[in-house]
């Protein structure tokens, strides 16, 4: 904080001599670890999101300074009317994200407007979803581990789902759009360099993490063949669509196909249905349908 009010409070580059003269309580006298110090706590400040400017102390180019641009760490007036501050604190008073910060920042943007709302949620918040948001924010790319393997994607948005908190995006290893739950993200997510690539215009991140639970998750992404007798046939083409029918047996009976990336979700979906559905591909599908039934069965006895 005192380095952030230091580099604040100067109209002009301060070098590294000129800061340590100013911060209270200083830095070591040693000049390399004088410059440690200071690195260190540089750094800190720019993770942060602090942005230090480094420039020349001089006209000719010589030693480096440094100082943080108000410009470039204050807020800038939004202005905002009545009417907006008031929609916004029906927002924050609606929805509770975490701590009652929100109210604090419609403070700091000119105050709190209206009557606000009755809380209907409440959404805790994981512990890398400041870093994923942080990532949007920036165009920055995403490194994580996520069961087991480690992950890159360029990360489009972040949104929640059912309770759950999810990052969406492209993936670079594997080129394809994909939704990761950041309650199951291992360890620290690390943010790669700002503006690294630009967002669809059209992009549409609901779209990732749609409403039905068995079209969205961490799997890989299969097609899935499953027969409906008569007796549940017009429910699950009505659910599904006509688009999902890919054959219709004499006696009622359907054939389906459906787009799968949560595979428990899936086997949960068919399992609802009793004897009235049967997986027929892919095999490993059909294997695994087995192997989880049995395992009910047995927990059972």
């Amino acid at each position: 904080m005192n380095l952030t009010a230091t580099l604040l409070d100067t109209r002009r580059p301060l070098s590294l001599d000129q800061i340590a003269d100013r911060l209270e309580p200083g830095y070591p006298d040693d000049l390399a670890a004088r410059r440690r110090s200071f690195e260190r706590d540089k750094e800190t400040l720019r993770d942060m999101g602090i942005p230090i400017s480094v420039e020349s102390t001089d006209s000719l180019g010589g030693e480096s300074g440094y100082r943080i641009r108000p410009s470039d760490y204050y807020l800038p007036d939004l202005d905002l009317t009545i009417q907006e501050r008031a929609a916004l604190h029906i927002a924050v008073t609606a929805i509770r994200v975490g701590s009652d910060a929100g109210r604090a920042g419609l403070t700091k943007l000119g105050g709190i407007e209206g009557p606000g709302s009755t809380p209907i949620a409440r959404l805790d918040l994981s512990g890398e979803l400041a870093g994923c948001f942080d990532a949007v924010a920036k165009r920055a790319p995403l490194f994580f581990s996520y069961r087991g393997d480690k992950r890159q994607i360029n990360p489009y948005g972040v949104l929640n789902r059912l309770g759950n908190w999810y990052v969406v995006g492209h993936d670079l290893d594997k080129g394809l759009p994909r939704a990761f739950r950041v309650d199951r993200i291992e360890g620290s997510v690390s943010i790669g360099k700002a503006k690294s690539f630009d967002r669809p215009d059209d992009l549409d991140v609901g779209s990732f993490v749609k409403s039905d639970p068995i079209t969205y998750g961490e799997d890989d992404p299969f097609d899935a063949l499953v027969l409906v007798d008569k007796n549940r046939a017009v429910g699950v083409v009505a659910q599904l669509g006509e688009e999902c029918v890919v054959e219709r047996k004499e006696d009622g009976a359907v054939v389906v196909t459906m787009r799968v990336v949560n595979k428990e979700a899936f086997r949960t979906w068919v399992l609802s249905l009793l004897e009235h559905a049967k997986v027929l591909s892919p095999d490993e599908c059909v294997a695994e349908m087995v192997a989880w039934l049995k395992e009910i069965l047995a927990r059972s006895k």
